[in-house]
């Protein structure tokens, strides 16, 4: 079966800090993360085509990464940042898209859940910048917490023109075993046709050390039910994931959450919804 993996990170220390990455629990992901380490990992679970995304709120990470992308036969998509709030937005993603590799560029994202505003985005100015980023055809990536699914949502609505893909199915309370109020928040957001949600993250909202497949199964059959095969795309997380198990693990993980399921809807989640949504 096809794979692409539509969520992993790279980063270099020698370049810039990882100010996110603090205290002895992140203490494993303070190296550097390059190709070079991704790619025999990926290639061994099957893995044909992969997505970037940003990890920090700085303009020179995202041409870094497009020019990372320009010509690699691996990494197919980038999802970078911009300032949404800007009022240059349009401007500054048309100049994205002339940089080496800005054929690359499949959407934008913003750390929503470090902003301390639950409705953050409903500031105008980040609709505007919303509106800009559907101008330009790209996506726009939600890692957001759960109470603030319901701003997502109403962003969603106001911007239909907009696809709206959710990360790491909005940060579940897995190790709690909590669903509610997650569930019914996510199930609200899927009502939306211009959402997409990304099985990813599961194993890092979990217990990292005594996780098992059945406890992320409720989660994902949430999911799967809201959302559809054609809505959702499978996402390691590499190297966060490594916190609490490998690549291979990730991978599997996801072929068992979804065995019951038959060989299209597993094609869709793997491979074809990741390459339609993205454009890759």
């Amino acid at each position: 079966m096809r794979i692409v993996d539509s969520h992993h990170h790279l980063w270099d220390f020698a370049v810039r800090d990882q100010d996110w990455i603090t205290g002895d629990a992140l203490a494993p992901l303070r190296r550097n993360f390059a190709l070079a380490d991704l790619e025999p990992e990926a290639r061994a679970a099957g893995v044909e085509a992969t997505v970037v995304v940003q990890t920090v709120t700085v303009p020179g990470e995202t041409p870094e990464l497009l020019a990372l992308a320009n010509g690699d036969n691996l990494v197919a998509g980038v999802v970078g940042w911009a300032d949404l709030t800007h009022p240059g937005i349009a401007d500054t993603l048309a100049a994205l898209r002339e940089l080496p590799g800005g054929d690359r560029l499949v959407g934008i994202r913003h750390q929503v859940q470090s902003e301390p505003d639950p409705r953050w985005l409903l500031r105008q100015d980040v609709l505007h910048g919303l509106a800009a980023v559907a101008a330009a055809e790209l996506v726009y990536e939600l890692v957001v917490l759960p109470h603030q699914l319901p701003a997502a949502y109403t962003a969603a609505e106001l911007r239909p023109e907009l696809t709206f893909v959710l990360d790491h199915l909005g940060k579940p309370p897995i190790a709690s075993g909590e669903l509610r109020p997650w569930a019914d928040a996510v199930r609200q957001l899927a009502t939306l046709p211009n959402t997409v949600c990304k099985l990813s993250g599961m194993i890092t909202e979990a217990d990292w050390e005594t996780w098992a497949t059945a406890g992320l199964a409720p989660y994902a059959d949430t999911v799967l039910d809201a959302f559809g095969p054609d809505r959702l795309m499978f996402g390691s997380d590499w190297p966060v994931c490594r916190l609490a198990g490998s690549y291979a693990q990730v991978v599997d993980t996801a072929r068992e959450l979804t065995g019951s399921l038959g060989p299209a809807e597993r094609e869709a989640i793997f491979s074809g919804t990741a390459t339609r949504v993205y454009g890759l």
